[in-house]
Parts: C-alpha cells; structure tokens; sequence
C-alpha cells in the first residue's frame, strides 16, 4: 500500500513529532517513516556530551545544554531541507527555548544573562522567514500518570532517578506550550488513542496527516493550529 499517494501527502514532506519525555517520540517517527518510505532524523541523545552533567547539576549545565542542541537540531534542520524533504524528525527545535530555555530561566537554573544571549541567538537562527519550518508538528500528549509510567519502564537510568516533580513541570509547560504555537500547522494526538501495532491505529493517523497537509502548495502558508482527536 502507497500511504503517500493514498492519502495525498507529498513526498518531500517534512513532519516534526514533539512532546515530552517518554510520550513515544521515536516509536512514532519510526512507524511514520516506514509506512511513508520517509528518512528518519532523531535526537542524538547517546553522543550529548553534556546530558549526564545535566540532570546531575540543573544550574550548572543548563545553558551548555541548550546550546549544544540549538546547534545540533539547526544543523539537522538544514540539512534536512538541504537534501529536499521526505524525513520525519523526532524532536522539534522550537521546544527548547518555548519550554526548556524558559523553564530554568523561571526556577533560577538559568541565569538571566545566559537566558537572554539564548533567545537571541535562537531568534536570529529560527525565528526569521529563512528557516525552513517543517510542513506539520504532530504532538503527542497523554496523561501524567501514563507518560510517567513509559519513563519509569524505558530504563534509561538517568531519566528514571529524576524526580517526578520534574516531569510534573515538564508536562504542564508541554500543554502549555502547545496551546499557543504557531510557527507551523499542528496535529495533536492522544497516546492513549492509538496502538502503532495495529494497522488501523497507524492508518487512521496517516489519513490525519494527509488532510491536514496534503494540499498545502508551500510552505509558506499561514499556518492553523487545529486539534484532531483519534
């Protein structure tokens, strides 16, 4: 079955899958990807050379932090666009100053000059019309107790020694956040709603996909942020 022409969704298509840790990011992508013949960009998590640091010393490495992957995912970015579209991408790089940059600059982790040269820097790299925003951002959101749960049973240590009042933060500055954005279209999706081993679930996402973009012309398009529920 060709899922991109069944559905009318280009082939130089570029969708961004957001939310918070633990909500499936990369199961998505991967899922996506296979079923549209799409390449895959994903979060280099395993080669940060500041992340162990991090959750160890919030206030310490916050800003190398954010630095290191506004560099990573602009790079990423470009060269995605570069090659010419067909990738679903885990992990947007609006994420980082909407809610992580912001959240440490609030709780005192960042300190205000650091804050300040970020979002400068981030606003002359993105926010300007020469960036290439994706086509659509799909985000995934579930319940606290859910999302809490897949971190709990992912297994990676460093995630799992958090506190929870961490990922309780996390999670109402993801709603929050994404109640309010609009650098490009947005398809929001309940993981409670879907099951990626079955193919109905993944077809009935991909028909969302399509309808939401498949008639766009360019990308240039004022962008609506529209919630579909499954």
């Amino acid at each position: 079955m060709n899922w991109r022409e069944k559905y009318g969704i280009p082939n130089d298509a570029v969708i961004t899958i957001a939310g918070t840790v633990g909500v499936g990011k990369s199961t998505m992508t991967t899922a996506l990807a296979e079923a549209l013949d799409f390449k895959t960009s994903f979060e280099k998590v395993d080669h940060n050379p500041y992340l162990e640091s991090f959750y160890k010393d919030f206030e310490r490495w916050s800003f190398h932090l954010q630095i290191y992957f506004l560099a990573e995912r602009f790079k990423e970015q470009k060269k995605i666009f570069e090659y010419g579209g067909g990738f679903v991408q885990d992990r947007s790089i609006y994420e980082d100053t909407g809610i992580f940059a912001r959240m440490h600059y609030e709780k005192g982790t960042m300190s205000p000059t650091d804050y300040e040269t970020y979002k400068n820097l981030f606003d002359a790299m993105v926010m300007t019309p020469y960036f290439p925003h994706p086509d659509l951002l799909i985000y995934l959101e579930g319940s606290l107790d859910e999302i809490i749960g897949r971190i709990r049973q992912r297994g990676r240590e460093m995630e799992r020694k958090t506190p929870v009042s961490y990922w309780e933060e996390m999670h109402d500055r993801y709603s929050k956040w994404i109640d309010s954005f609009n650098a490009c279209p947005v398809l929001r999706i309940n993981i409670a709603d879907y099951d990626l081993k079955q193919e109905e679930s993944l077809e009935l996402i991909l028909e969302k996909v399509g309808r939401r973009i498949g008639k766009r012309k360019m990308r240039s398009m004022i962008p609506i942020n529209e919630d579909y529920r499954l």
